[in-house]
């Protein structure tokens, strides 16, 4: 089968096509013919070599997986072959998804909701369920309370919006001015443009002084050291960055505030509660460009890149 390997750490140009054995499903696991699959920052920061010491080489790499089911192996009842599933590979733990075939457990496996293309559905298992984890799982957010999204029109930030609405919450995004349109059009109540106007300040008069339940960070920086000027008293705050520097939290103590970071974790309840979502109307992510396996280097250079245009998700068809 063709695949995208990654023999050395480095720039978008470390990826090769290559030829590979096609995998075998074993007891539990199913064998899925690849359809789509899509970029996220964790793939690029894997590409460069972040996590060295998680990623033997030669590896095959890539977290979101939407194809038909294949093959299946022994024990495997959940599915059986012609089915159309989506998933997150188990990360660091075996060959990921910028490849014609993957094998997965039965576990980790969703049927794709029918109402999604292949593209659309590669673009939501990973920052979906990074959304449900901290919003839901971790966040605890409730009907009536207030969140502050960060980053709202990128690849989880705009999926985060949807389902903040969904849940029955009142959406603060950050966004650029160019974005505006398109936060509200995902349901945000309130956008900020972060590049001219100080996210704090703003935070603070739409909620007229009081803050806001719950802040979601998706794109590090001070974040974690700022959030207590805008979070409300027992706020919450979930970051999805991994930040080395470190910062000063003494205010959050003052806020009776709690931290919470989550690395997503793969399993087939989560899809299925997105999926309701997606049937129901009150999800979709949106896919703001498309390319082919062979120019995976191209999808990543333009994700990595500082002003890259890009709203939503970068999708990969495969087949």
């Amino acid at each position: 089968m063709k695949a995208i390997t990654l023999n050395t750490f480095g720039g978008p140009d470390a990826f090769e096509l290559s030829e590979v054995p096609k995998p075998v499903p074993g007891a539990g696991q199913v064998l899925v013919r690849v359809h789509a699959t899509s970029i996220n920052p964790l793939d690029y920061q894997v590409r460069r070599g972040d996590y060295p010491d998680l990623v033997p080489l030669p590896a095959i790499t890539g977290h979101d997986v939407s194809g038909v089911v294949e093959e299946i192996g022994a024990g495997v009842t959940a599915f059986a072959p012609g089915d159309e599933v989506w998933y997150t590979p188990q990360i660091f733990d075996g060959p990921g998804s910028y490849a014609e075939y993957h094998v997965a457990a039965e576990s980790i496996i969703g049927k794709k909701p029918a109402t999604l293309s292949h593209l659309e559905a590669a673009s939501l298992t990973l920052v979906g369920g990074t959304a449900w984890e901290a919003l839901v799982v971790r966040a605890g957010l409730r009907v009536g309370e207030s969140i502050l999204i960060h980053g709202g029109a990128g690849g989880v930030g705009h999926v985060a919006i949807q389902l903040a609405k969904a849940i029955g919450a009142r959406v603060i995004t950050t966004v650029r001015e160019a974005n505006f349109d398109f936060a509200r059009s995902m349901g945000a109540d309130v956008v900020i443009d972060y590049a001219k106007e100080d996210y704090v300040a703003a935070v603070m008069r739409e909620t007229a002084g009081q803050g806001v339940d719950v802040v979601f960070d998706t794109i590090g920086g001070d974040t974690l050291a700022r959030s207590p000027d805008v979070l409300a008293q027992l706020g919450r705050l979930v970051s999805i960055v991994d930040i080395a520097q470190p910062q000063n939290l003494i205010n959050a103590w003052g806020k009776n505030a709690s931290y919470h970071f989550v690395f997503t974790r793969q399993n087939r309840g989560k899809l299925d509660e997105l999926s309701a979502l997606v049937e129901r109307g009150q999800l979709r992510p949106h896919v703001g460009a498309t390319y082919s396996l062979a120019d995976i280097a191209l999808a990543h250079a333009r994700l990595e890149s500082a002003n890259n245009g890009l709203r939503g998700k970068i999708a990969i068809a495969v087949v």
